[in-house]
C-alpha cells in the first residue's frame, strides 16, 4: 500500500485500488495521484482474481480499472468489478484508440472513464472525487429504499398481527399492545385477535411463536388470520386448537417451530369465560377486590405432540364488572429491577397492585413501561398484552 501526501486534517483520504498489469501503467497513475496533491491510500493488484482479496478486504472507495487484464478484459471487467464491489466507484482506464469502450464501461455500471495519456492531475482528482461521491449518494439512495422496503413490510405484518377487532353488540372494551423484541422493527410471533360471534359470545386468543424475526412473525399472521376465518366458521374448543395446529405444521417447513397461546369465550349473559390452554399461562382476573392469576388445565403447545389432540376447557364465572387481561411472555421473563430474578406472575400481579387506578388503556401503557424499566433491556422478548373491560351494571 502506498499513501499520498499530507493534506488539511479535514481532507477525505480516498482508499483506491487500481488494477492494471502494465508497470508502466501503473507508475504514472501513482505519480498522478500524488500531482493531485489528495490524500489517498493506493493498493495495486495486476489481476482481478489478485484484486479479489483486496475487494474482500479492506473498504474501497474507487478502483481504477484497466479493460485489458490477464484474466478478464473489456466490458466484462467492469461488471466482475461491480458484482464484487456493488457500492464502490469504478473509473475505467482505457486506451487512445477505444473511444467507445468508455461509454460502454460506464453502461455496464462504471461511474467514469478516462483515457491514458490524456489525463492530466486536476481531471484525475476531480473525476474520481465526483465518481466517489455518485456512488455514496447511490448506495445511501440504495439503502433508503431498503428501509422504505422493511418498513411496509413491517407495517404490513403489524397489521397482521394487530387486526382491527370485530364487534356486533358487544359492550366489552378491547385494549390491546403489541411490542416487538428487537430493535430494527423485525416483528416476532406474538399475535392476538378479539371476534364477537353471531352466537353473541366474544372470543380473543393470545399466542406466541417461537423465535424471533420475519419466519416467525409470518407464522404468527398466519395463525391469527387463521383463528379468525375459523372462529367465525363455527370451530370452538379442541376442535379449533386442532385445526390451528395443522395449519402451524403445514406452514412452518422444515423449521421446527411452535406455538402457545390461549383461547377464550367470553358469555356476557352468564356472565362467564372459558379458557383452553395450549402451552400459555393462565390470564390475569381484575375485580373491585384486586388482581389474580385465574387456574386453569394445561394443554400441549401447538405443533410439539400433534397426536395428542388434548386442550381441556375450563370455565371461570365472572362477576359483573371486572377485566380479563391475556397477555404473552414478554410481559414477565423480564428482569426484576436490579436483581437477576425473573419478574414472574408475582412480580406483574405486585406491580400491578402498585398501579394507580386508572382507564384500561393508560394501565395497560403503565404497567408495560413500568416493566420496561425494571428490565432496563436485560432482555429481549416480543410482547402482546390484551385486555377485555366489562360492567353489566353500566
Amino acid at each position: 500500500m502506498r499513501t499520498g501526501p499530507e493534506a488539511a486534517p479535514d481532507e477525505p483520504v480516498y482508499r483506491i485500488l487500481l488494477i492494471e498489469d502494465d508497470d508502466g501503467d501503473a507508475l504514472l497513475v501513482e505519480e498522478l495521484l500524488h500531482d493531485t496533491g489528495m490524500r489517498f491510500e493506493l493498493t495495486v493488484r495486476t489481476t482481478l482474481a489478485a484484486a479479489r482479496s483486496a475487494l474482500a478486504g479492506a473498504p474501497i472507495d474507487c478502483v481504477l480499472l484497466d479493460l485489458h487484464l490477464p484474466d478478464v478484459s473489456g466490458i466484462d471487467a467492469v461488471a466482475a468489478v461491480r458484482g464484487m464491489a456493488p457500492h464502490t466507484a469504478v473509473i475505467v482506464l482505457t486506451g487512445l484508440s477505444e473511444a467507445q469502450a468508455g461509454t460502454d464501461a460506464m453502461a455496464a455500471g462504471a461511474q467514469d472513464f478516462l483515457v491514458k495519456g490524456k489525463v492530466e492531475a486536476d481531471l484525475l482528482h476531480r473525476t474520481l472525487r465526483y465518481a466517489v461521491y455518485r456512488s455514496q449518494t447511490e448506495r445511501a439512495g440504495a439503502e433508503a429504499q431498503a428501509a422504505r422496503l422493511r418498513a411496509e413490510e413491517n407495517a404490513r405484518l403489524e397489521r397482521g398481527l394487530l387486526p382491527q377487532p370485530i364487534l356486533g353488540t358487544s359492550t366489552v372494551r378491547v385494549t390491546s399492545r403489541y411490542l416487538p423484541g428487537t430493535a430494527l422493527a423485525l416483528l416476532g410471533g406474538d399475535f392476538l385477535d378479539v371476534v364477537e360471534g353471531d352466537d353473541g359470545l366474544l372470543h380473543a386468543v393470545v399466542g406466541d411463536v417461537s423465535g424471533h424475526g420475519p419466519d416467525a412473525a409470518a407464522l404468527g399472521v398466519c395463525l391469527r388470520i387463521a383463528w379468525r376465518s375459523l372462529v367465525l366458521g363455527g370451530h370452538r374448543g379442541e376442535d379449533l386448537l386442532h385445526l390451528m395446529e395443522r395449519i402451524l405444521i403445514a406452514e412452518r417447513g422444515s423449521q421446527q417451530l411452535f406455538a402457545t397461546c390461549t383461547l377464550l369465550t367470553l358469555d356476557q349473559d352468564s356472565p362467564s369465560a372459558t379458557f383452553h390452554l395450549a402451552g400459555h399461562h393462565e390470564p390475569l382476573l381484575t375485580t373491585a377486590d384486586g388482581t389474580r392469576e385465574l387456574s386453569a388445565a394445561h394443554g400441549i403447545a401447538l405443533g410439539i405432540l400433534p397426536e395428542q389432540r388434548h386442550w381441556p376447557a375450563t370455565v371461570v364465572p365472572l362477576p359483573a364488572s371486572g377485566a380479563l387481561t391475556l397477555y404473552t411472555d414478554g410481559l414477565t421473563e423480564g428482569h426484576d429491577g436490579e436483581t437477576t430474578r425473573r419478574l414472574g406472575v408475582e412480580g406483574l400481579l405486585a406491580l400491578i397492585e402498585d398501579l394507580p387506578h386508572t382507564d384500561p388503556v393508560t394501565h395497560v401503557d403503565h404497567l408495560i413501561r413500568r416493566t420496561h424499566e425494571l428490565n432496563a433491556g436485560r432482555h429481549s422478548d416480543d410482547l402482546a398484552v390484551l385486555r377485555l373491560d366489562w360492567n353489566r351494571g353500566a
